[in-house]
């Protein structure tokens, strides 16, 4: 005889029959139960089923589990107090497998401090806007919020919002209908490789200095990435031309190049964008941390040149939170038809509540709110940071974004690095970025991704990196 039971919160399934052994019922169930304690099937703590209830489930008398019960709390496997039912006792130990060695959890623990570049300040997250956005959005979802969705590009709602928004605070052409929502950019990314090879495109130009994640998903689609030299003033677009046919689509970062920071000027923008006209290539424009500007207006999006040549990408993963994996891609109209039939018949990759709370949170403006305080804390560690290293290590990249660049003397980022970790802080080195096949000059550089740590550590964190430093 098996049985379950419902009343945990979890099932728990015994099997009497293998327990009996030729016995009665009642030892049966007692030995299963033992089994169940002394396997750790059963966590010391765990509040069992009333007698009532366990046998109702199970399909037996009361008296039968009662007695089980009261020979098991003899014997120390259970506790039973008056107002705290029955639970497995404390004492009762997880029982290793005959033969099996003890497993031992490798005692790792990280770096106490980071400075690693591409995480937001984890601990600004508007917990308390975000449940009050996420109720709001619950209480007036309609009921196919709670169904499979119907539309692959996602939820209306969200696509409506985020269209006003990048509109006004980014200067992006954003139809609603053309938008198409996504688990963030390596998940767009994915698609539009998908999409680019069904297109017959063999080569994607990237920057020289680039994440090698970005380039590893677009090999993965089968695509081969061509190095573009990354200068002062950002990715050298006029070099596009000469890359030949093969080449298709290029993946920029033109507002904050990562991870160098310089910004693509108007000469190579427009030089990205003839290329694009010319040839029918695509720009691919990552546009990771627009929102945090600094020293001068906001550099607006590339896509405004040309919508039609442009795949505007964007996530919540800077402004917010990698977790909430909430991204979207405004499509060129040539393209949305393929990028959603790669994304397939309906949106199985992002919570539709999460999609009509992030609706929310925008339409609220408390979207806006959060991003302006953010930005100003950024911006004040980024002086802190600044004031700590002055006559030290020239730092550039400094007009926007969550990292800074602090520029080495040749032969010592590799040193430098392992200082670091020696002061008990991670930190990124420029080489870490570079394509393996660009044939640009060496540059030595720390990555300080200054809007990494915690509030609470970013002090010592700063005091770490300090000592690091020559």
């Amino acid at each position: 005889m098996t049985g379950s039971w419902a009343t945990f919160g979890a099932d728990l399934h015994l099997d009497l029959a293998a327990a009996a052994g030729g016995r009665g019922l009642r030892a049966a169930l007692t030995e299963a139960l033992r089994e169940a304690a002394r396997s750790g099937r059963l966590a010391p703590g765990t509040r069992l089923p009333s007698s009532r209830s366990f046998a109702a489930d199970l399909g037996i008398a009361r008296n039968t589990v009662a007695e089980a019960y009261a020979e098991l709390v003899a014997e120390g496997w259970l506790t039973a107090r008056q107002g705290s039912g029955t639970r497995v006792a404390e004492r009762a130990r997880v029982r290793r497998a005959a033969g099996a060695s003890p497993v031992r959890r490798p005692a790792r623990r990280g770096p106490a401090y980071s400075l690693l570049p591409g995480s937001p300040d984890l601990s600004g997250f508007p917990r308390t806007a975000w449940l009050a956005a996420a109720r709001r959005a619950l209480t007036g979802a309609p009921n196919d919020a709670f169904g499979y969705a119907a539309d692959a590009r996602g939820r209306a709602e969200l696509r409506e919002a985020l269209a006003g928004y990048l509109a006004r605070a980014r200067g992006v052409y954003a139809d609603p209908d053309r938008i198409v929502l996504c688990a963030g950019f390596a998940h767009a990314l994915q698609l539009l490789g998908r999409v680019l090879r069904g297109r017959r495109v063999r080569e994607v130009a990237v920057e020289g200095y680039s994440l090698d994640v970005h380039r590893d998903l677009l090999t993965g689609a089968g695509l081969v990435t061509r190095p573009l030299w990354v200068d002062e003033a950002g990715a050298r677009t006029p070099d596009l031309a000469a890359l030949g046919p093969r080449t298709g689509a290029v993946l920029l970062t033109p507002a904050h190049q990562f991870p160098t920071g310089a910004a693509l000027t108007p000469a190579r923008r427009a030089a990205a964008v003839d290329w694009a006209r010319t040839t029918g290539g695509v720009i691919l424009e990552d546009d990771y941390d627009g929102e945090f500007r600094y020293d001068r207006q906001p550099v607006g999006a590339l896509q405004g040149l040309d919508p039609d040549r442009v795949v505007y990408l964007g996530t919540a993963s800077k402004s917010l939170a990698p977790a909430l994996r909430m991204g979207w891609m405004v499509v060129p109209p040539d393209l949305l038809e393929e990028v959603t039939a790669a994304k397939g018949p309906v949106d199985w990759t992002s919570s539709a509540l999460d999609q009509l709370t992030l609706a929310e949170f925008i339409t609220s403006g408390a979207y806006d709110r959060h991003v302006r305080g953010m930005r100003l804390r950024y911006r004040r560690r980024r002086d802190e940071l600044l004031a700590a290293v002055a006559g030290r290590v020239p730092v550039s990249g400094i007009a926007a974004g969550l990292h800074a660049v602090l520029d080495l003397p040749a032969g010592t980022e590799r040193s430098l690095v392992q200082a670091a970790a020696w002061q008990d802080l991670a930190l990124e080195g420029l080489a870490r970025f570079r394509h393996p096949e660009s044939a640009m000059p060496v540059r030595e550089a720390l990555i300080v991704g200054y809007g990494t740590p915690p509030t609470s550590a970013w002090t010592p964190t700063l005091k770490a990196l300090t000592a690091a430093l020559p």
